[in-house]
């Protein structure tokens, strides 16, 4: 089970990742972009050295690039190795996904080949998986497509924790390896277009023979090529397209000839697309498919000019990123979210909730209000007692949007993420959501707190006020270190899952239910009034206590539930201390014998 500092590396590692493979793209050249890879590990992926080989055009591997020891760079940038000592060390040692490890234990048989390295004496590991000076860690690039010819190995050295790389390490080296083999591509590419472009500007004498290395260029690049009409009525309108864009799209070339970029892309992303500028522009974007569905792309435009007439079309570089998009996505949820119930978790409660509360208090705002589920006991919960079901007669209801059937809907499991269910993004969303994280415009120029809806408790009075406010439900299980003791942490995982799932059946999509870690939940649910967040409270204590079966045994457990209130002038942390005191004290109001489970 993941420690709890956990989630914030990955989030810093993945905000790391993000940057060095941004970088890639940047570069001008090949030297440039092969220095960036190596820089890159060092500076995103925290290893002390790191050093790029490349493939020649003989076969052979030449040391291109190395970063983190000026000495190693001076001794062996340059050097040349051969490719069957290479192929060698490809096969030896222990296969991570597509890097290779070969521990010190194996690879003293190598100190002699005429591979180029640098390492220096060490003391024995410690313990099992302690980095030794003499251990090697390989990451080969592979060209796209399904021959996966080689393009070069990024070898690594030294972790700054001292450690093997995890899993998350393994992976993220991976993808940067994944990465960089594109972005040295990419550069080779680009390298090779200019060289047509400029021929053909400039070489007026060898016209054909620069048209003919353009053409082969353009028609059997891996990635998308297209060239597009500048000026005039039919501004942007595609001219030509190769292979590559045509499968990709799954459009015929002469049924691409009909559109423009503008009439293919995604509507959500006609803005990036328009404000890309001709020159050097670039840009993330979608476009779609004949099928109806979008892929995404990274687009580039060069404009090709005649030196007489002006611009004469526009050259557009198109690469597939949606393997990356998907990696990116993935790395993003499982850093946000809790690895057993699939629930956001205290970081990414944290940001939502600090995405309502601002710090200026509203004006109507008072002091913090907490409000404890008092009234409410879990009960004894031997078999034949209470059946755990929500009887709205004896409970009052729910209030309004809460009555089943109409601001509930079943069928959502632990890892059902409410609020960002794109069959209910009405309840809250904005085009500035996923900005801000909840629908308001910050205007231009304005103030921190301007267009923000302040946000204020209600009452907790006799009186109901009619005022709504964002309630937060501090849930804590009753009885699960029982479970955990006599039965073990399986049968405790299983009831985590399954107290989660029926937490997020509970509530409506757009509320959130997030695991703060070990038995303790929180529910987020907006909108509401003092009658109805009590009304919540049990609907959901209620939905917890029926027996969990867990490989043919069935245990219970119960629930104390602890009701904040979010407002305007509170700290995250002030409302969760509040809904977890309010919890306690509910907590401690009722007789033990009342909260045993198992």
């Amino acid at each position: 089970m993941e420690t709890e500092s956990e989630p914030y590396v990955r989030l810093s590692t993945l905000r790391q990742l993000h940057q060095v493979v941004a970088d890639l793209n940047t570069a001008r050249s090949l030297a440039d972009t092969l220095q960036t890879v190596a820089d890159g590990v060092v500076a995103g992926l925290n290893y002390e050295l790191a050093c790029v080989n490349l493939v020649r055009p003989d076969g052979d591997l030449v040391v291109a690039a190395f970063a983190g020891s000026s000495a190693a760079e001076a001794l062996i940038t340059g050097r040349v190795g051969s490719r069957a000592s290479w192929d060698r060390r490809l096969s030896m040692g222990s296969g991570w996904g597509d890097l290779r490890f070969i521990p010190h234990t194996e690879g003293w048989v190598l100190m002699d080949d005429d591979v180029p390295q640098w390492h220096t004496d060490g003391p024995a590991p410690r313990f099992e998986d302690e980095w030794h000076p003499h251990d090697r860690l390989y990451a080969p690039m592979y060209a796209s497509g399904s021959g996966r010819e080689l393009l070069g190995v990024i070898s690594v050295d030294r972790p700054r924790n001292g450690r093997h790389p995890g899993p998350w390490g393994q992976e993220a080296l991976q993808m940067y390896a994944s990465q960089s083999a594109i972005a040295i591509s990419n550069a080779r590419l680009r390298s090779n277009m200019q060289r047509a472009l400029v021929r053909l500007e400039r070489e007026q004498q060898a016209l054909r023979a620069s048209e003919e290395s353009f053409r082969q260029a353009f028609e059997y690049a891996p990635s998308g090529m297209a060239i597009a009409e500048m000026g005039g009525d039919q501004h942007g309108r595609l001219l030509r397209t190769n292979d590559a864009l045509c499968r990709l799209l799954g459009r015929p070339a002469s049924v691409m000839r009909r559109y423009s970029f503008a009439d293919l892309v995604h509507p959500e992303d006609i803005g990036t697309l328009l404000r890309t500028s001709a020159e050097g522009g670039r840009a993330e974007l979608r476009l779609g498919r004949r099928d109806g569905t979008y892929v995404w792309v990274s687009l580039r435009n060069s404009v090709v000019a005649d030196t007489a007439d002006g611009p004469r079309f526009l050259l557009t570089h198109v690469e597939d990123i949606e393997e990356r998009k998907r990696h990116e996505l993935q790395l993003a949820h499982r850093a946000s979210h809790d690895a057993l119930t699939g629930l956001p978790n205290s970081a990414e409660l944290r940001s939502r909730l600090s995405a309502r509360i601002c710090e200026r208090p509203a004006q109507a705002a008072g002091t913090a209000v907490g409000a404890g589920y008092n009234g409410y006991e879990s009960g004894g919960y031997e078999s034949g007692g209470h059946d755990g079901g929500y009887d709205s007669a004896r409970d009052g209801g729910y209030g309004p949007g809460y009555a089943t059937g109409s601001g509930y809907e079943s069928g959502h499991g632990p890892g059902h993420e409410p609020g960002h269910d794109s069959g209910h993004e009405s309840a809250y969303e904005s085009p500035y959501e996923h900005e801000h994280g909840f629908g308001f415009e910050p205007a231009n120029g304005a103030g921190p707190y301007d267009h923000h809806v302040h946000i204020v408790a209600p009452s907790t009075g006799e009186v109901d006020d009619g005022t709504k406010g964002l309630a937060v439900l501090f849930c804590d299980l009753d009885g699960f270190k029982s479970i955990n003791d006599r039965f073990g942490h399986h049968t405790g995982d299983a009831v985590l899952i399954e107290v989660a799932r029926r937490l997020t059946t509970g509530v409506r999509d757009g509320d959130t239910v997030a695991r703060l870690g070990g038995d303790e939940f929180v529910v987020l649910a907006d909108g509401l009034g003092a009658a109805d967040a009590a009304d919540l409270a049990v609907r959901l204590r209620n939905a917890i206590i029926p027996p969990i079966r867990v490989d043919g045994r069935a245990v219970r457990v119960g629930a104390s539930f602890g009701i904040g209130w979010a407002e305007c002038g509170m700290t995250v942390e002030e409302v969760l201390n509040s809904a977890d005191q309010r919890m306690y004290i509910e907590k401690r109001s009722r007789a033990k014998v009342h909260r045993r489970a198992g």
